[in-house]
């Protein structure tokens, strides 16, 4: 059973999936630290993540974990080396391609069939999971958004924000795994809230459906 939270990024879905996981006292699913390790693989073994068939090999070639928050290639942690810039648009490169996001949704199923979890990520709740009994669409500002990004990476505040308009265009345009929210998916805007009030806001949701 899972719990899916989508949305756009900077939405603050990671950190309320990791907060709500906790909460709940069910396993964390960071979708996106998938394909974040499958580009810092394609980037470490010089694979271009603009390849399909590049990107996918290197899907299909590597072993991706969580382990008390850590996130693993072949059991190595790499929680921090898979949020720098350059990885962060190398993902948006290589989650286009069919192959890779096929290594990765199947690799999800088998992971939210062993256990409860609380997953997140841009098509969780389309497509990895779509018979999920509570989805999350979790958005924001856009400059809200931004700011969250910046306040991570360091970077200028209007450079994250043209960035992130061009992100978030591919990933709503892209043949495969666009983003959209489901049609019975629950909308909940974080701009102007802290991760505690969303967290609640959804826990209180999940215990209204006899999830928790």
């Amino acid at each position: 059973m899972v719990i899916a939270i989508d949305g756009p990024a900077g939405a603050g879905k990671s950190t309320v999936a990791r907060s709500l996981a906790e909460a709940l006292e069910f396993t964390y699913l960071d979708s996106g630290a998938m394909y974040r390790c499958v580009a810092l693989t394609c980037l470490e073994w010089g694979a271009d993540p603009s390849s399909s068939g590049e990107a996918t090999s290197t899907a299909e070639s590597i072993e991706i974990g969580f382990d008390e928050g850590e996130v693993l290639i072949d059991g190595v942690p790499v929680t921090d080396e898979i949020r720098t810039p350059e990885v962060t648009e190398a993902a948006s490169q290589v989650s286009v391609h069919p192959g890779v996001r096929e290594a990765m949704v199947a690799e999800q199923r088998r992971l939210i069939e062993t256990a409860p979890y609380v997953a997140e990520g841009r098509d969780i709740g389309t497509v990895v999971a779509p018979d999920s009994p509570l989805k999350v669409f979790l958005t924001a500002s856009p400059e809200a958004r931004a700011e969250r990004r910046a306040a991570e990476t360091g970077q200028d505040v209007t450079e994250v924000l043209a960035a992130q308009e061009d992100r978030d265009r591919r990933d709503t345009e892209r043949e495969h795994g666009a983003l959209y929210a489901a049609d019975d998916a629950v909308t909940i805007d974080s701009t102007g809230k802290t991760a505690d009030e969303v967290v609640a806001e959804i826990a209180a949701l999940a215990r209204d459906r006899g999830l928790a």
